[in-house]
């Protein structure tokens, strides 16, 4: 994980990126900020009140003369927290917001910050640390939105195991995704892992490999990996993608060889596609705490812009890491806006 994490935040140096921080008095928080101007992997924006930002700063003894905060609640920042107001009011009156409804939605650092992000005022946003998944997830589908219309948003977790870095979801966000969902959760992390220099083979898992139960459940993984072959063709034709497949099958080649031998993937998967949340966060968990695996993320996708959601157990270092990947996908969408 050292030299996966080295190799993205040497290419996070190459050109930093405005990352928004909504919680901006959270001890994690501001301590990692510190370790990332030093690092150079970003350059951080905090946003909230600035008396109570330097206070903490003060308590913790803490220097962030090169940072900069955004006192959105502040006389001088009333035009555009106005525009601001005005946009989501824009975005959201089909829904029945109003105006007012707007600008008080606007005074919370999470929607001001993703509204700087959709208005490319900043590169992308972490939030998380002291607040829930939805907390962050929400404002950014009401703002930001999801990269196609109905397309679910998904987290997934890099996780080191030995030697190798692997790619688990969704382990965030999407409670109980059916077989659409769930192919397009397969396509999303194949592309997420080519982002960060991982060749994408996915196995989507079940408690069955290859028909050797039938059930609903079974069916439902089958269907997903049917309808993400076959997007793949058009969409992503570098990745492997098989299943359905019991983890032992996806991961472990001679039991692959037993129980799939004419399968694509060969006990070789490093992306893998879990039936619901509850299994996929269940399974990052176990693996980290009992096969001691280091674990980042959650990386959200399936947005237009990138903003990550933290973990509240995280640490500061947890907090620098996906920093640095929150930067790789800025470059990322960079790069397809000028394409």
């Amino acid at each position: 994980m050292k030299d996966f994490i080295a190799k993205i935040k040497k290419q996070a140096r190459k050109d930093p990126k405005r990352i928004v921080f909504p919680e901006s008095t959270e001890e994690r928080t501001l301590k990692a900020i510190q370790q990332i101007i030093k690092e150079k992997t970003a350059i951080p924006l905090l946003l909230g009140n600035e008396k109570d930002i330097r206070k903490r700063m003060t308590q913790l003894k803490l220097s962030l003369k090169k940072v900069t905060i955004i006192d959105h609640l502040s006389d001088k920042n009333k035009n555009k927290f106005e525009r601001f107001s005005q946009k989501l009011f824009e975005l959201r009156k089909e829904k029945g917001m109003t105006v007012e409804q707007a600008r008080e939605k606007m005074k919370e650092e999470i929607y001001y910050g993703i509204m700087m992000v959709h208005l490319g005022e900043a590169d992308g946003l972490i939030s998380g640390a002291v607040h829930s998944t939805g907390h962050t997830v929400l404002p950014a589908l009401q703002i930001i939105k999801s990269r196609e219309k109905f397309h679910k948003v998904s987290g997934v977790f890099f996780l080191n195991f030995k030697d190798e870095v692997m790619v688990f979801a969704d382990a965030a966000v999407t409670i109980e995704p059916d077989a659409k969902d769930l192919a397009g959760i397969a396509i999303d992390s194949a592309r997420t892992a080519i982002r960060f220099g991982i060749e994408p083979r996915v196995a989507l898992l079940s408690f069955s490999t290859k028909g050797s139960a039938d059930h609903p459940l079974v069916k439902k993984m089958q269907e997903a990996t049917a309808i993400a072959k076959e997007k793949a063709k058009k969409m992503l034709p570098e990745a492997i993608i098989d299943g359905e497949m019991q983890l032992d099958a996806a991961v472990e080649p001679w039991v692959a060889k037993i129980k799939c031998p004419d399968a694509t993937i060969k006990g070789d998967a490093n992306v893998l596609i879990f039936p619901d949340l509850q299994a996929a966060n269940i399974g990052y968990k176990l693996a980290t705490f009992f096969g001691h695996a280091e674990a980042i993320g959650p990386i959200l996708q399936g947005l237009r812009k990138p903003v990550n959601d933290l973990s509240r157990g995280c640490t500061v270092q947890d907090i620098v890491d996906i920093t640095a990947m929150t930067v790789i996908e800025a470059h990322h969408i960079e790069k397809g806006a000028k394409e």
